[in-house]
């Protein structure tokens, strides 16, 4: 028996693969497939079956895909209806792989087809639980995401999920091991450790959501409660891991275009594509296209790409190192955005030679905003319990997530400073600042933490009525 957890930290989403006997199982493929296809070539094996715990929000899968190219049969649970051939298993159906047998555990809550697989080895043992988004280390599923395919509302869909998660999944043994579909940084939950692997006996101990003595109604409302709104493109990508997408090759095909400096600005012009530079934060503050958004490949590039672009069609035109071009549109494409049209040929030393227009962000060190941090505006884009938890003592809190909400708060003509946690967001909200007018603003570089060993002003407290 072999269990592989492929982990991808950008999206701190778990992929497994399953093997016994030369048979081969995936569950929740991300949306390049040729990894799996290839570990199992490399093993001799063949697979068998794809498995998804349900319809993904945060990410395309390649199930699809994987079944097309493999002849695998895609397998969800009760309750899915995909626009495309797949097996709907009924709960407490089997599946046999080599020695090993996985069995369909329906676990509603988080959405209604959402299942988990309890994989016996080759005694009949239970070894493992693959609990999707039912169940994290820490954590549980939001149960906000299915209200309107499953007209519920979130607290009804809490109260499913506290049924499940004590009817199928509780009683099971302690020793059984999770592997959950996310880990620690995945909008899909709000409390998640930093591991990826755990026993069910510890989670029982150390996961609020699963203590012994909760009753139905403290569960609903400690779930709910907290949840910050989902991230724009999440309808986009259930549709099209429900219904169906192009195949990732078009995609690169399309977005490897490489277009000279007046090409690409010709594109940018006529498309009104997103100009989006993914080199390091302070290459794009040194220099860059005017009007073009930062976020770096070097962070949680896909995941802000969806909350910030929101739009999937949103035609994207890149800026950066040639030989990152290939992982930036498979990093796209895992979260729906299909619509690269090309990238700078020749990356922003390609832009600088032609003599056109260029921008720059003004930063400071810590040490330096240290003198005047007390007597000019702060805001502080990080997330509200960030904020909430420790701050300067006169910033003001504009989460990057809804910085467009908030452009109206940022002073005309008087400097202000802006900084999150590392300097990452910052530059990002910078970008965006600077693209809609704003350009009176100063990043301070490296952040908050920076801000702590600078010895400037803090308060740990602010009363949650004034958060954004």
């Amino acid at each position: 028996m072999k269990i592989e957890q492929i982990y991808t930290g950008c999206l701190a989403q778990g992929a497994y693969y399953i093997e016994s006997k030369g048979e081969v199982a995936i569950i929740d493929p991300l949306r390049e497939v040729q990894p799996y296809i290839n570990k199992t070539s490399e093993s001799g094996g063949k697979i068998k079956y794809i498995f998804e715990t349900h319809f993904h929000a945060d990410f395309v899968s390649g199930h699809i895909t994987l079944s097309e190219k493999t002849g695998a049969p895609i397998i969800y649970g009760p309750n899915a209806n995909p626009n495309f051939e797949a097996i709907i298993a009924e709960d407490g159906q089997e599946f046999k792989l080599g020695e090993l047998t996985i069995v369909v555990l329906h676990t509603p809550g988080h959405t209604m087809e959402s299942t988990t697989y309890l994989l016996k080895d080759k005694n009949g043992k239970d070894h493992a639980l693959f609990t999707g988004d039912t169940l994290f280390l820490g954590d549980v599923g939001r149960p906000d995401l299915a209200q309107k395919a499953a007209n519920m509302t979130q607290e009804e869909l809490a109260g499913t999920l506290f049924d499940s998660l004590r009817n199928k999944i509780m009683p099971l043994a302690d020793d059984i091991i999770v592997y959950p579909a996310h880990g620690a940084g995945s909008a899909c939950g709000k409390n998640m450790m930093k591991e990826t692997v755990d026993t069910l006996g510890n989670q029982k101990k150390m996961n609020y959501a699963l203590r012994a003595d909760m009753t139905r109604d403290e569960f609903i409302e400690e779930v709910t409660d907290g949840l910050l709104p989902p991230p724009a493109y999440f309808p986009m990508n259930v549709k099209m891991n429900k219904e169906g997408y192009k195949n990732i090759e078009e995609i690169m095909a399309k977005g490897k275009s490489a277009l000279s400096p007046e090409a690409f600005e010709a594109a940018a012009n006529e498309t009104g594509a997103v100009m989006l530079d993914i080199r390091h934060q302070s290459e794009f503050a040194e220099a860059h296209i005017p009007g073009s958004i930062f976020i770096g490949l070097d962070g949680g590039f896909a995941p802000w790409v969806g909350d910030l672009i929101k739009d999937v069609q949103q035609p994207i035109l890149l800026i950066g190192d040639e030989d990152r071009i290939e992982e930036a549109i498979t990093r796209l494409s895992r979260v729906g955005f299909d619509n690269t049209l090309g990238y700078l040929e020749g990356g922003f030393e390609s832009w600088k030679k032609t003599g056109k227009e260029t921008d720059s962000v003004k930063t400071v060190p810590a040490t330096e905003f240290k003198e005047v941090a007390k007597n000019v505006p702060v805001f502080d884009v990080r997330k509200p319990g960030e904020f909430q938890a420790e701050h300067v003592a006169n910033a003001r809190h504009t989460s990057l997530s809804e910085i467009n909400e908030h452009l109206a708060e940022y002073p005309e003509n008087e400097t202000f400073y802006v900084h999150c946690a590392g300097g990452y967001r910052s530059m990002i909200a910078a970008s965006i600042l600077k693209s809609r007018g704003i350009h009176n603003l100063v990043d301070v570089q490296g952040g908050f933490k920076a801000i702590k060993e600078a010895g400037i002003e803090t308060t740990d407290y602010v009363c949650p009525s004034t958060l954004k």
